[in-house]
């Protein structure tokens, strides 16, 4: 059965040809990602950066820890406390001492992120001026490069005159975009200490702390937890798992079914070759051993190949994940094989699981086939594809409808709406068989009525070739519903989010700050403009601790609520706004404890406990609407959001014209509402949006391989077919143009039918949208959609006219078999 295999392969190679390319692929895509997931496990342990030289940094503890009933659960603080003055001086008599404050700066032509720190900092960087000198009065500061010596600033902290430049270490302008004052003006600037430099003994520092729960001690690796954003490698590493997860996913499932079907097509297509096997002899047994050898054979040459591509494909992954910031900088593939070894096999078995449906369908092949002249498909449909996806297509409308019963909002997470589609695609092409005829028959209904036979043949040769149609809309449904079902999920949430952001805001006009916020002088100054009424809000976070093991974090605002009232409307299934207090909370259903009324304990962002009395609650929707307190209940949180509405009576110009020059005194930004509302609109993630892309982009080429593949087969075989519409009177050109018509009427078919999918799963999101009280519209990315299927198309007609064109050189009657 080897040799027999081996010499099949030979000879029809073309026949194999798309399958080992799809195989190769995939197995190069598993290997690439499998190497890039691997080396995400054996990152590197970040290094302290902004203290690397520092001896010992006492800080205020960022993290929260609450016992439960199955031990303590820990919990990032937004506002950690600062060090007190009392503990400083303390400190200060164990050895020399550095304060340390970061405080957050705009300035005209600055980056965005820009933090300013006392100059006596920066030598445990270590930085090094490498252009001016050092800041010696008020008005003069050291940049990390991005402005040079000379340069005179405009700050939201006053004046400034760039007097040097610094390096961070291993050259280059360092972890972040920084100003240095000197250190008077930095501690007039921002009182609080953030941090304490202590050169003394470690142990003699964590005895003058004692237990104080308010206060880190930090050494050794531990520093980095004084860096900004500590956590963002393991993020940026969370991300790329998220990423590369669910790439490697959709590859693996595209591959198996790519696969499945040209071998599927390539047993049909050998229907008389299997036969004659038949005649000469062979039990159904040995062709069913001949396929799997031939897929035996094919798997062990595409995953060799496939794991040197990947060998070679992942260095160039992870330097492009560094690139984009979706890795951390010094993201590289590390030394480890195991994904080499799991792609190898994991390609073979996807080759071997391909072909298990075509060698039993090949083993049932009989001898009598082997004298039919006409190519008569039979049993297209077989019970037991019937029956699986008919299970498959009930199983998927199950699952949603128990999920839009139970928990509505578990449709709106990536991971439910990722993988959801696929149950349905897997459905559907399975029933592909059964939906090919009546779509044929509806979309060429019209090109049939068309003068000339043209129309009326395509729409025949497709409803006709059942099998063949079915093979090739499959790949075209998968990138269709895929591009359909993830792109418009994520345009509809973001429709839905921007809905929200409508309907919760009344404000005329909003003001908002950077990170620092605005300061108190500056909210009086804007709130002291005539005919406004003013809501000052900031951002916060609760921690509650839900069924006793589970410390969930909810985003927060702050405000005061009469002035909330005027300028904002929750989405309220229950309570009043009016009641909010300095003792009580507003929550979201989504909470554990969300009854009017009802006590709740929180830790507030500053890791204070406190207990809370429910006093309205909000819709869930999809999952943005937070909480609200009182500024009493957010320590820490400046004000970075102030909303105004004009008073009855005033006048919309001049109260826009205070307002303007207010918040350019507060170094604020004024929009109107709908302004605000555009450019707070929410989008996706872009590392989701590059993750859907490269599934997308995946897909797309295995639907270009599997088309370019089977119509190569599909067309060298009809060769006969071409040369009787020749000796029919049909000239050259009409073939061709038949050929075409009946490629894209199938790209149509399979478009369509993803379409459906697509539909399927955005009526589920949709629905899940109105039981979480969001009434937002489905949004589908036609432009997306559009591009998908004009590339199905095009690789199409380009995959089945270039070998109708070679097989239409011959004369007609040689093709055809007739004498002259």
């Amino acid at each position: 059965m080897l040799s027999i295999a081996l010499r099949t392969v030979r000879t029809r190679w073309v026949a194999f040809a798309g399958s080992f390319l799809a195989l190769a692929l995939g197995v190069g895509l598993i290997a690439t990602m499998g190497l890039a997931l691997a080396a995400t496990l054996d990152a590197p342990q970040r290094l302290p950066e902004r203290f690397a030289q520092a001896p010992v940094v006492v800080k205020g503890n960022d993290v929260l820890r609450v016992p439960g009933p199955n031990g303590e659960r820990t919990g990032t603080l937004a506002h950690p406390k600062p060090v007190a003055p009392d503990l400083a001086r303390r400190l200060a008599a164990l050895g020399r001492t550095t304060e340390d404050r970061s405080f957050p700066v705009r300035a005209e032509g600055a980056p965005e992120q820009l933090v300013g720190h006392p100059w006596s900092v920066a030598a445990f960087a270590p930085y090094a001026l490498d252009a001016g000198r050092a800041p010696q009065s008020d008005e003069e500061v050291v940049t990390t490069g991005w402005a040079r010596p000379g340069t005179r600033l405009t700050t939201d902290r006053g004046p400034a005159t760039v007097v040097g430049t610094v390096t961070a270490p291993g050259g280059g302008h360092g972890f972040e975009d920084a100003v240095f004052w000197t250190d008077a003006r930095a501690s007039r600037l921002s009182p609080a200490i953030d941090q304490l430099v202590v050169a003394a003994d470690p142990a003699a520092v964590r005895a003058a702390v004692g237990q104080d729960p308010d206060v880190r001690v930090l050494t050794g690796r531990d520093r980095r937890h004084a860096d900004p954003d500590p956590e963002r490698d393991s993020e940026a590493l969370l991300a790329v798992n998220a990423l590369l997860g669910t790439a490697g996913g959709v590859t693996g499932f595209v591959s198996v079914f790519v696969v499945a079907s040209t071998f599927a097509f390539a047993v049909a297509q050998r229907r008389k070759e299997f036969a004659l096997l038949r005649t000469a002899g062979a039990t159904p047994g040995q062709v069913r051993r001949t396929v799997f050898a031939e897929a035996l054979v094919l798997g062990v040459a595409a995953s060799a190949a496939g794991c040197l591509l990947g060998a070679y494909g992942a260095p160039v992954l992870a330097r492009w994940l560094a690139e984009e910031g979706i890795a951390p900088h010094w993201f590289t593939i590390g030394d480890a094989h195991w994904p080499l070894h799991a792609a190898f096999w994991t390609g073979l078995l996807v080759a071997l699981a391909g072909v298990v449906a075509a060698s039993l369908r090949a083993g049932r092949v009989g001898p009598v086939e082997a004298l039919r002249e006409a190519a008569v498909e039979t049993r297209t449909m077989t019970p037991g594809r019937r029956l699986l996806g008919s299970a498959l297509l009930l199983a998927g409308i199950g699952t949603l409808a128990h999920t839009l019963l139970t928990d509505p909002s578990d449709l709106l997470h990536r991971k439910t709406y990722t993988s959801r589609p696929m149950l349905f695609i897997v459905a559907f092409a399975l029933l592909a068989p059964a939906l090919v005829r009546p779509l044929v028959r509806v979309i060429a209904w019209l090109p049939a009525q068309l003068p000339g036979a043209g129309g009326m043949l395509i729409r025949e040769n497709a409803a006709a070739g059942i099998r063949r149609t079915a093979a090739l809309a499959a790949p075209v449904l998968v990138t269709v519903a895929l591009a359909g079902s993830l792109l418009g999920t994520t345009a509809t949430l973001g429709e839905a989010k921007a809905t929200e952001m409508r309907q919760r805001t009344t404000a005329d006009f909003v003001i908002t700050g950077g990170a620092g916020g605005f300061d108190p002088a500056a909210v009086e100054r804007i709130r002291s403009v005539p005919g406004t009424e003013v809501c000052a809000g900031a951002a916060t976070e609760l921690h509650v601790l839900e069924e006793g093991v589970a410390l969930i974090r909810s985003d927060a605002r702050a405000a005061d609520p009469k002035s909330l009232a005027r300028t904002a409307r929750p989405p309220l299934v229950a309570g009043s706004l009016g009641d909010l207090d300095d003792d009580s909370v507003i929550v979201t259903q989504e909470w554990e404890r969300h009854t009017v009324g009802e006590d709740v304990d929180v830790w507030l962002a500053d890791g204070t406990r406190k207990t809370l009395r429910i006093a309205a609650v909000m819709s869930t929707g999809t999952g943005d609407n937070g909480a609200y307190v009182t500024p009493a209940n957010a320590p820490g949180a400046p004000v970075d959001r102030i909303d105004v509405r004009l008073a009855p009576g005033a006048d919309r110009t001049a109260v826009a014209s205070a307002l303007a020059g207010a918040a350019r005194q507060a170094g604020g930004r004024i929009m109107t509402r709908d302004q605000w509302l555009a450019d707070g609109h929410p989008g996706t993630r872009r590392t989701t949006r590059l993750g859907f892309l490269l599934v997308l982009g995946i897909a797309l080429l295995y639907t270009g391989i599997a088309l370019a593949n089977t119509l190569v087969m599909a067309t060298t075989d009809r060769a006969r077919e071409f040369a009787l519409l020749r000796l029919a009177g049909a000239t050259r050109w009409q073939v061709l143009r038949l050929v075409a018509g009946e490629s894209l009427l199938v790209v149509l078919v399979g478009a369509v039918a993803g379409s459906l999918v697509a539909v399927l799963n955005l009526a589920g999101i949709r629905w899940a949208l109105g039981l979480l009280h969001v009434r937002s519209g489905i949004v589908v990315p036609w432009d997306v959609l559009g591009a998908t299927v004009g590339a199905c198309a095009a690789l199409a007609v380009a995959a089945a006219v270039t070998p109708a064109a070679s097989a239409l050189r011959r004369r007609p009657a040689e093709r055809a078999g007739v004498q002259d």
